[in-house]
């Protein structure tokens, strides 16, 4: 692919400005940008076309990373672009609590239609996935009258301080920032790659109930039914409905928390659609906009209106602009069978990372939902020893041969594909031919 992953001048792209080079806005960025806010790359990006992205310099990149799952109908998407556009001829911005406006209440209205278990369902919008999963915990305390909450190891839920304490992974995203809130309790998440069956993640559950807190006083229970930064794991169908059942016993509720996994990542548009088990609330973000900021919290109508008026919503709560996008994102998924599409590409990035594995014993598992799919790399043919240092190495390897990649995991061992579903065939083989090729340098 080096032959396509070139340099062109701004004169040929038709750019009068000065040009800037990667280099000379890393120093202006280390100048100006506060230094928590990493970089995986120092790729500073000039333009994008669905899944392909072009930097300062001209280069030109495949992108496997979405804007971190943000992208699933891919850059610019016209219908989207349009939708906005059109948006902002009208408005952008009055406040819902001041004025409201329709496109909020006919998203809400499709969202709850979507989502499991027939409803009747009800919907209030955000900006973040953070903002989703505080307000689906300020929703379940608001109903249960409880404030324990349950959430997994591995678990992404945010970087606000409430979120950051049901996150299950210390570094880079707690370590200094705590006292978290308190009555948060963590179990296993089940990830049979690394020895955590369904069975042992119930039985801490029980030990949770037994030894740090009893059900009476436990609100929710909070999980991604593929976990996203915590490494692709897809949590157990079966195991999702004991939760159900164990949820229902108790009268605890159960938040799904599909900020990566939702808006058709796994080949449903709600990744908890694969095991039938309906949750009580469910939080969205990333792809329900194509690029455009909002975040949602669909649940059970009894539930949701658990809240008095006022209790819910924000200054930039449901913008209009994101309302417009979400909207069109809709129309494209209905449109375009994005979810068809998912499950095929799923199918076809499955097969060519197993075949992969074939011939690398350094690729310890592949596994995925959908168009959510990964795989994870240890040290030698046993399996046992995560390898971060060969992660970090391949996402670094292929970016220089044009593409971009993202890793994850509680060990920093695995690589997530979060390519657009609408990237073509074509496109994604040549992001694995990639992938491949770098492998081949790396680990022989």
């Amino acid at each position: 692919m080096t032959a396509q992953h070139q340099r062109a001048s701004k004169q040929n792209m038709g750019l009068n400005k000065q040009m800037s080079t990667n280099s000379d806005l890393l120093a202006r960025r280390d100048q100006a940008v506060a230094r928590g806010v990493a970089n995986m790359h120092n790729i500073y990006a000039e333009r994008a076309e669905n899944a392909e992205v072009w930097d300062v310099e001209g280069n030109r990149f495949i992108d496997f990373a979405g804007g971190i799952g943000v992208l699933n109908t891919g850059h610019r998407h016209p219908k989207v672009m349009a939708a906005v556009q059109e948006q902002m001829e009208r408005y952008t911005h009055t406040c819902f609590q001041v004025m409201p406006y329709e496109p909020y209440v006919e998203l809400a209205e499709r969202l709850n239609k979507l989502a499991p278990g027939g409803g009747p369902n009800k919907t209030l919008f955000l900006t973040t996935g953070a903002e989703a999963v505080e307000n689906a915990v300020k929703i379940a305390r608001a109903h249960t009258g409880r404030s324990a909450l349950i959430a997994f190891n591995g678990g992404y839920h945010g970087r606000t301080m409430m979120t950051l304490g049901l996150t299950g992974k210390v570094l880079p995203y707690k370590a200094g920032f705590g006292p978290f809130p308190a009555e948060i309790f963590h179990v296993p998440f089940p990830t049979d790659v690394h020895g955590i069956t369904a069975e042992q993640s119930l039985a801490a559950l029980q030990n949770i109930f037994k030894f740090d807190v009893e059900p009476a006083r436990v609100a929710a229970i909070i999980i991604e039914p593929v976990q996203g930064e915590g490494g692709f794991y897809v949590a157990p169908f079966d195991f999702l409905r004991k939760l159900r059942s164990l949820c229902d016993e108790h009268g605890i509720l159960l938040i799904a928390d599909e900020v990566q996994a939702g808006a058709g990542r796994t080949g449903k548009f709600f990744a908890m659609e694969h095991s039938g088990v309906v949750p009580d609330l469910t939080t969205l973000a990333k792809s329900i906009a194509g690029g455009i900021p909002i975040s949602a919290v669909v649940g059970r109508a009894e539930v949701m209106d658990s809240v008095a008026p006022g209790g819910l919503g924000g200054t930039y709560a449901g913008s209009p602009l994101g309302c417009a996008a979400a909207l069109a994102v809709l129309d494209v998924f209905e449109e375009e069978g994005i979810l068809q599409r998912s499950m095929k590409m799923g199918e076809h990035l499955q097969g060519r990372l197993r075949a992969m594995a074939e011939r690398w014993d350094c690729i310890g598992d592949v596994r995925g939902l959908g168009a959510m799919v990964a795989m994870e790399l240890f040290k030698g043919g046993e399996h046992r020893i995560p390898d971060p240092e060969l992660a970090k190495q391949l996402v670094a390897a292929a970016a220089q041969r044009g593409l971009i990649l993202l890793s994850c995991g509680v060990f920093g061992n695995t690589i997530r594909v979060l390519v657009p579903l609408t990237a073509s065939d074509a496109l994604v083989d040549e992001g694995i031919d990639i992938m491949e090729a770098c492998l081949g340098d790396l680990a022989g």
